[in-house]
């Protein structure tokens, strides 16, 4: 039997960041409503596209893998802020990391994409179809944002997080997954200002990310757990089975919700949201490479991860990790350099919002 092993990690982090204290110069908050509530103390802004911080990730995965580009046959990008729409990001990713002829695809599940794209790139290699695939979750989450709304303003941020899969016999990667969705009740976290519904001859303005946080909150810990529920049966394993958790980094009171509900240990969860914020389909991924940087993963680690996300989308997976947690080589890959602080990027699109009030 043809498993898919994780074979290369790598992230991407915007170096300029917006503080708690500096986003209340933007929206009536401060540092202790924003932790209290969410657990995130800062958050990234990138000053470049999605597709290049998909392109550092990507590169950073190949180099820790000993992956050469031209012999990936997949390029898979899971991201809800593509730089472009048609063509594809991802063929813009697959051209920048010198993938040639490499099938190139976006997948858009929000905040679950990651899990959903790992989920069909390993398919793809079980199925005997494609031998390598590199699997990226790249989002520029602040472009979305609306700055005269306080509720969304503090939470999202930027990043990216890729890994290698590469096609082997023995039982490693993603061996059990359940996805899903909730498209009944779609409307309780959604952007209503974009798309081609629209009048595109209207005047728009900023996009309102819209969520109900409450019903948000019960419907994520309900769908992560029965996910994660469902995920343990397949893989017949027990709680205690369970050697590190990487939850989608939405919210920390979500993330110790679940964690309670397996039956985790602190030591064995990795939490980087006070860090970054959401950052959508990339949380899993850039917390997945930290949870190996960090020896939180050990060989042969059994990784649970769940992810709830907007349509209402849900995911959980169990990932069995290999022998290897050490990078074969690292790249030099970086983003295009930054001369400004988190706040004057924003600046523009700040005033812009205030202007529509």
């Amino acid at each position: 039997m043809t498993y898919a092993h994780i074979t290369g990690w790598g992230k991407c982090i915007p170096p300029a960041s917006i503080s708690n204290d500096e986003i209340s110069n933007i929206v009536d908050t401060n540092d202790e409503w924003i932790t209290t509530r969410t657990g995130i103390k800062s958050r990234r802004v990138s000053h470049v596209s999605t597709a290049e911080l998909a392109t550092v990730a990507a590169k950073h995965a190949l180099a820790c893998a000993g992956v050469d580009a031209k012999d990936i046959d997949l390029v898979l990008l899971a991201t809800c802020t593509p730089s472009t729409m048609v063509a594809n990001t991802a063929s813009l990713v697959q051209k920048n990391i010198g993938a040639v002829g490499a099938a190139a695809m976006d997948t858009n599940a929000a905040c679950s994409g990651f899990l959903y794209a790992l989920q069909a790139a390993t398919a793809q290699i079980r199925a005997g179809m494609i031998k390598k695939a590199v699997v990226i979750a790249a989002e520029r989450m602040t472009w979305y944002v609306n700055w005269e709304r306080r509720d969304s303003a503090v939470l999202f941020g930027d990043g990216a997080g890729a890994v290698i899969l590469e096609a082997a016999d023995s039982a490693a990667g993603l061996l059990a997954t359940k996805t899903g969705c909730d498209s009944e009740d779609r409307d309780i976290l959604h952007i209503e200002n974009f798309g081609s519904d629209l009048d595109k001859y209207a005047p728009i303005g900023p996009s309102n990310l819209l969520f109900e946080g409450r019903e948000i909150f019960k419907r994520a810990v309900k769908g992560m757990s029965e996910a994660c529920d469902d995920v343990l049966l397949q893989a017949q394993l027990k709680l205690d089975d369970i050697d590190v958790l990487v939850p989608h980094q939405a919210n920390l009171r979500i993330i110790q919700a679940i964690q309670q509900r397996l039956k985790v240990t602190d030591d064995k969860v990795m939490v980087n949201i006070a860090d970054y914020g959401n950052t959508s389909a990339a949380t899993i991924a850039i917390a997945l490479c930290e949870a190996v940087e960090q020896g939180l993963i050990k060989p042969h680690a059994n990784i649970m991860s769940a992810a709830f996300g907007a349509g209402l989308t849900w995911a959980a997976s169990y990932i069995k990790w290999g022998e290897r947690v050490t990078p074969i080589a690292i790249s030099d890959a970086t983003l295009t350099p930054c001369d400004k602080t988190g706040l004057e990027l924003v600046a523009a699109a700040v005033a812009a919002c205030k202007d529509t009030r």
